[in-house]
């Protein structure tokens, strides 16, 4: 910045120099030019009055070329020229000097001299004869000035630029040495020059940014690590060398390294051909993943890239704990044998009471009771099947079912109309109140969950009671209340009454055709809105199930 300022300082000082010369050549040139001219005119009346004394014998005798003189006569011959041959020249009648003489009696002219090939000034005088004397000299140009006074000028300039010189490396020191003295730390107290205030203010407010920034980045990074320190997955993070940017205490149990590993290369702690090949996967832009025994434990390693455009910049790689797969495989395992039981129980029912009938071995009166016991049967089992069959279908998350703009509201007055024989059937009232809520969801799965509440709130309600479905449009979110007056829900079981094939009152859940699924399908349905769920029950006085849908 320095230099800048001194080459515009010395830039400025020297293009004024220039112009200051340019208009005293200027002046100069005006000057000597009007003294020119004066004298021209001076000298010419003299030369006339004295021609008008002594004639010809006067200018024979002048040897001064100073001034070309010429003496015209009243017809415009030239009579005499001191610096040409009269028989040469023409008639100089026509000249607008001459003329101006011969009608006032006095002329001047300033112009190009074809006979002299020079820039000319004339200044003519009528004689008492009428004839005309005429004087010229040459007009001083700009380069004969300039050369008149070239020595001048240069040492004059010369000077200036000297004194530029200095002076511009004095100011421009002067400037800048505020400028360095600025304490960015303090930007407010700095005192330096009106223009820079925005600039401080600026600089002001950056700081104070970028403190604010480091806070966040340090909370968040203390957040980060107070969340990854208690974890039971271990998580390294390496950039995209594969030297460890952040590494977990559960990872560095795994691993058997120390947390002062940081900064290092990964592969000096892990020497496994199969973690190799995991990264070098990763830093390759592609996700993979193994499982390991460590110390006879199997641990699923998974290393994935991170992404900053097309380019990896790094590697998120996450190793937890095989024996939750094992824990997930042994819940499935008891949910098909719950499936096979709640199956078997209808199918053995059926078979028997089929069995009895075919042999003949029922009485004709005990017929008709046969045949509606492997009806309810069937009934029942076709109601489980359909159950486990949308459990199904929401474990694999309804992907085929498009999500769309759904109210609500509507939604759960048709179910409620459809419910209403029902009801009427079991002696229990089913209303519904509330306002169009519109939320983004699956149709299909917003119907099964009303469905599913309203089910069962009439089965486990007592007749005369009173089912009542509520749907609240709130500022984010739209809430979805089903209460009953039933039988309620003891404390101990509310916990577990979305698990699948819990039933609070066995034998009340038989005897309506419960299959222990629908709040199952309830549960799915709402973890795939990310709807929350809450339950309210007291036993004896009924039970409230409360979706909250965010929109």
């Amino acid at each position: 910045m320095t230099k800048k300022i001194f080459r515009s300082i010395c830039s400025v000082a020297v293009c004024i120099t220039l112009a200051v010369l340019a208009i005293i050549l200027g002046v100069l040139y005006n000057y000597y030019s009007d003294i020119q001219r004066q004298r021209l005119d001076t000298q010419a009346e003299y030369v006339a009055s004295a021609v008008e004394l002594d004639g010809m014998n006067y200018l024979n005798k002048i040897d001064d070329k100073t001034y070309r003189m010429t003496w015209i006569d009243k017809n415009g011959k030239v009579l005499f020229d001191n610096e040409a041959n009269t028989d040469e020249m023409g008639n100089h009648l026509e000249r607008s000097e001459v003329k101006q003489a011969i009608m006032t009696g006095k002329g001047s002219a300033d112009r190009y001299s074809e006979t002299l090939t020079e820039h000319l000034y004339y200044t003519a005088v009528r004689l008492d004869d009428g004839s005309v004397m005429r004087l010229s000299v040459n007009e001083l140009s700009w380069w004969a000035l300039l050369l008149a006074m070239l020595q001048p000028i240069i040492i004059v300039f010369l000077v200036a630029v000297l004194v530029s010189l200095y002076f511009a490396y004095r100011l421009s020191k002067k400037i800048v040495e505020p400028l360095n003295q600025i304490n960015l730390d303090k930007p407010d107290d700095a005192k330096v020059y009106e223009e820079l205030t925005p600039l401080l203010e600026k600089v002001r407010i950056q700081k104070k940014q970028i403190k604010n920034q480091q806070l966040e980045l340090e909370k968040k990074r203390n957040e980060f690590e107070a969340a990854t320190e208690n974890m039971s997955e271990g998580i390294i993070l390496l950039n995209s060398d594969g030297v460890i940017i952040s590494i977990n205490k559960t990872a560095s149990r795994l691993l058997g390294i120390s947390s002062y590993c940081v900064g290092k290369d990964l592969l000096l702690f892990s020497s496994g051909v199969e973690v190799q090949e995991l990264l070098r996967k990763a830093e390759n832009g592609k996700h993979s993943e193994i499982i390991l025994d460590i110390d006879d434990v199997s641990y699923h390693f998974s290393a994935t890239p991170i992404m900053s455009g097309d380019k990896v910049t790094g590697v998120a790689l996450i190793i937890f704990d095989f024996t939750e797969m094992e824990k997930a495989e042994e819940v499935r395992r008891e949910f098909t044998a719950n499936v096979s039981h709640e199956l078997r129980t209808p199918l053995q029912t059926i078979a028997g009471s089929a069995e009895l009938l075919s042999n003949g071995m029922v009485a004709e009166k005990d017929v008709p009771q046969f045949s509606q016991k492997i009806y309810k049967e069937a009934k029942r089992l076709i109601t489980l099947v359909e159950d486990i069959i949308k459990l199904s279908h929401l474990d694999e998350e309804s992907s085929d079912i498009i999500s769309e703009k759904v109210d609500l509201y509507d939604v759960s007055k048709m179910t409620v109309t459809n419910l209403t024989p029902v009801a009427e059937k079991a002696g229990v009232e089913l209303a519904v109140k509330g306002e169009p809520s519109i939320i983004t969801g699956k149709s299909q799965l917003l119907t099964s969950i009303v469905f599913n509440l309203c089910d069962n709130a009439i089965k486990y309600n007592r007749p005369g009671g009173r089912v009542e479905v509520e749907v609240k449009n709130c500022v984010d979110c739209v809430k979805l209340s089903v209460s009953d007056t039933g039988i309620g829900i003891p404390l101990d079981q509310q916990s577990r009454i979305f698990e699948r094939f819990y039933r609070v009152d066995k034998s009340r859940s038989k005897e309506v055709g419960g299959t222990g699924l629908g709040l199952s399908i309830v549960k799915h349905a709402a973890k795939l809105h990310n709807a929350e769920i809450e339950l309210r029950s007291v036993v004896g006085k009924g039970t409230t199930i409360i979706l909250t849908f965010p929109k």
